[in-house]
C-alpha cells in the first residue's frame, strides 16, 4: 500500500512544487482544495469537481458531526463512499467553526462544550473526540484540534490560545495513534507575533507531524499582515513536509502565499462567489448580475475551456442568474473552480520552469487590465 509522503520536485525562490502521495492518489502541489463542507461542493457533482483538476477535497468535521453524524457516515462506508469521491479528502478539526460560535460555547482545558446551531443540542469537542470523528469519516489527512482566536486580539490572548493549541496538538497526536496511509497535520498558531509563531512551530516539530498548517490567518488581519507573517513563518517549518495555509482565499492571496513557500490552500470563495454571481477570470472579478452583460454574446473568458465559457454567452449567464435558475450556480461555480485549478497548474509549471517571478508579474498585469470593454 502507498503510504503518505511528500516529494519536493522544484523550487523557485521560496515557491515550491511537488506532490503528496496517499493511498487514494497523488496531490500535485501547490494545491487548491475545494470545500465540500457537508459532504458536497455546493452546486457541483463530484465528477465535475474532479474534471476541474482538483486532486483533493476538504470536508468539515463540525458540520458532518452534527448532520448526518460521524457514526452514521462510518456505518454507510465512510465519507468517500457516502459522497462518491474516490480521491483524497482532508477534514478540518472543527475547531474554527466551534470558536466562531462565541455565544454558544464554553471552553476549558479539556475541550469545548457547545450548542448546535441546527437544533440547540449540546456537544463536546476535544482533541480526542475530533480525532475519533475524523477517523469515522475516514479522511486521508486529519487536522489537529486547535483554538483559533479571531484577530485583532491582545498578544496575551493569542499566546494563551497558541499554548493551549500546542497542548491539544500533543493530545491529538496521542489520540490519532498509528494509522498507516493516513496523515495528521499540526497547526501553527501565534497571530501576527513572530516569537509566538516560532514557539508554536518548535512545539509542533518536537511532537512531529506529517504536515504543518498555518492557522489563525485570513481571520481579519488583512493581506499585508498575513504576507508579513508568511514571509518568516514558512521558514520555521520543516522543508520536507507539506505546508498548508488554512482558509485562503482570493487569487492574489493564493499567489502571494505560494510565493512565500505555501503548498496547500482551501477556501469556500470560488463556490460561494459562483452562487452570488461573482466570477473570477484572468482579468479580475466579473459581476455577472451587472446589466452590461445582458446583450453580450461573448464568453466570460475566451481563453477558458470550462463548460460555462465553452458553451454559453455572458448574456445567457446574466439571464439565468437574474432569473435565479439553478444552472446559474452550477455553471458559475464550475467556472470558478476551473479558474482556481488552472491558476495552480500554471504556478506548478512556472515553478518547475524557474520562471515564477515572470509568471507572477504577468498574473498581476492581466488583473490590472480589468474586464474586457462592454460592447
Amino acid at each position: 500500500m502507498t503510504t503518505f509522503g511528500f516529494t519536493l520536485h522544484a523550487t523557485d525562490g521560496a515557491a515550491r512544487s511537488g506532490a503528496i502521495s496517499t493511498p487514494r492518489g497523488q496531490i500535485r502541489t501547490p494545491a487548491f482544495m475545494p470545500v465540500g463542507t457537508a459532504g458536497t461542493v455546493k452546486a457541483m457533482l463530484p465528477e465535475s469537481v474532479a474534471a476541474t483538476g482538483a486532486d483533493i477535497l476538504l470536508g468539515n468535521t463540525y458540520h458532518l458531526m452534527l448532520r448526518p453524524g460521524a457514526e452514521r457516515v462510518a456505518r454507510l462506508g465512510g465519507l468517500h463512499g457516502f459522497m462518491h469521491w474516490d480521491k483524497p479528502i482532508l477534514t478540518d478539526s472543527g475547531g474554527f467553526q466551534v470558536m466562531s460560535l462565541a455565544g454558544l460555547r464554553k471552553m476549558s482545558e479539556e475541550g469545548v462544550r457547545f450548542k448546535s446551531h441546527i437544533d440547540g443540542s449540546t456537544h463536546v469537542l476535544s482533541p480526542e473526540r475530533s480525532m475519533e470523528i475524523q477517523r469515522l469519516l475516514g479522511s486521508d489527512i486529519v487536522m489537529c484540534f486547535d483554538e483559533c482566536p479571531a484577530l485583532p486580539a491582545s498578544e496575551a490572548e493569542v499566546a494563551r490560545a497558541m499554548r493551549l493549541s500546542m497542548r491539544w496538538a500533543e493530545r491529538s497526536k496521542q489520540a490519532f495513534g498509528d494509522r498507516p496511509g493516513h496523515a495528521l497535520f499540526g497547526i501553527m498558531q501565534g497571530g501576527v507575533t513572530r516569537e509566538l509563531r516560532e514557539e508554536s512551530a518548535r512545539a509542533l516539530t518536537d511532537i512531529g507531524f506529517d504536515g504543518y498548517a498555518l492557522g489563525g490567518l485570513a481571520v481579519g488581519e488583512g493581506q499585508e499582515a498575513m504576507f508579513g507573517v508568511l514571509d518568516y513563518a514558512t521558514g520555521f517549518l520543516p522543508e520536507d513536509r507539506p505546508r498548508y495555509l488554512m482558509g485562503v482565499g482570493k487569487p492574489d492571496d493564493i499567489v502571494g502565499a505560494v510565493a512565500r513557500g505555501v503548498d496547500m490552500m482551501d477556501c469556500v470563495l470560488p463556490s460561494r462567489s459562483g452562487r452570488t454571481g461573482q466570477v473570477f477570470t484572468r482579468r479580475g472579478v466579473v459581476n455577472i448580475k451587472n446589466a452590461r452583460h445582458a446583450d453580450d454574446p461573448r464568453p466570460l473568458d475566451e481563453a477558458c475551456q470550462c463548460p460555462a465559457c465553452r458553451n454559453y454567452s455572458r448574456a445567457y449567464l446574466h439571464h439565468v442568474f437574474r432569473a435565479q435558475e439553478i444552472i446559474s450556480s452550477m455553471l458559475l461555480t464550475w467556472h470558478n473552480l476551473h479558474y482556481f485549478q488552472e491558476l495552480m497548474a500554471e504556478m506548478r509549471a512556472a515553478i518547475a520552469g524557474g520562471r515564477f517571478t515572470d509568471w507572477q508579474s504577468g498574473f498581476h498585469a492581466a488583473r490590472a487590465e480589468g474586464d474586457i470593454e462592454p460592447l
